[in-house]
């Protein structure tokens, strides 16, 4: 079943900058994102990938071409993003912080207390409520802005690389958890990523980017039913193809890029 557009993304070059010389992050970039699409990036470190993210966020401003996010329903904030240095706010409790985006649309205190407290229970939090984050593990900080950013119930989330600090042990934990929320939502997702099993983990479709100036050169459906299993990915001839062709378009790009930068 076709999906409808959430995201459309037209001719978006991006670049910064300085006094002698400027920079082209992302180059010509035109994609269209389903509604309740779960979409992962995967590319080599400079491609751009975070700066599409901040540009969707509202954080960046495209130097050519723009991109939309079709809104469904009034009053819902756009988009929510989940950063990897984990930007949660460190003189707020744990349910203080989960609530915060909520408040700060000064939604009804009802509405509010039941959404918080649904999240910090979806995410294992609910005994930890109280807490201050300098009291928490790095596994559990993430925890707390997945929560918050589900509970604020965005039109789109972004998610830059949220578990790549993580030990594998509460990567996968996270990433169950993640899983599970987002197949009760059913919102749509981008996700940046530079491990190619979690990118087969989560994704209904890869989007492969080249080596600065960041470009889409290809894509990569993932058929397989959910729910997946890490073990079932690793065992299924097809997605071990695909692992392997992901692998090699990495290492290609990175050579490539070393070859144009000598």
């Amino acid at each position: 079943m076709e999906r409808k557009s959430k995201i459309e993304i037209r001719n978006l070059t991006k670049a910064f900058f300085k006094k002698t010389a400027s920079v082209t992050a992302l180059d010509d970039i035109s994609l269209s994102i389903g509604e309740g699409e779960f979409v992962c990036i995967v590319g080599p470190s400079g491609c751009g990938k975070t700066t599409l993210l901040r540009i969707l966020a509202g954080l960046e401003q495209p130097s050519v071409g723009d991109f939309e996010i079709r809104s469904v329903q009034e009053g819902r904030p756009v988009q929510s993003m989940v950063f990897q240095e984990r930007g949660i706010i460190p003189w707020l409790t744990v349910k203080e912080n989960v609530a915060f985006g909520l408040k700060m649309r000064k939604m009804p205190k009802n509405i509010i207390r039941e959404r918080t407290d649904y999240y910090l229970k979806k995410t294992g939090l609910d005994r930890f409520q109280s807490l201050y984050p300098k009291e928490l593990s790095g596994g559990m900080k993430q925890r707390v802005s997945i929560a918050r950013a589900f509970a604020n119930d965005p039109e789109i989330l972004l998610m830059d690389e949220p578990f790549a600090a993580l030990d594998e042990q509460n990567k996968f934990i996270l990433q169950e958890e993640l899983l599970s929320i987002w197949s009760e939502t059913k919102k749509t997702v981008i996700f940046i990523t530079h491990s190619i099993d979690e990118a087969l983990l989560l994704g209904d479709r890869i989007l492969l980017m080249s080596a600065q100036p960041g470009k889409f050169i290809h894509e990569i459906r993932i058929d397989m039913p959910r729910p997946r299993t890490i073990e079932d990915i690793r065992k299924d001839p097809v997605m071990a193809g695909q692992f392997i062709e992901i692998w090699k378009h990495l290492q290609d790009e990175v050579q490539r890029s070393r070859k144009e930068n000598e």
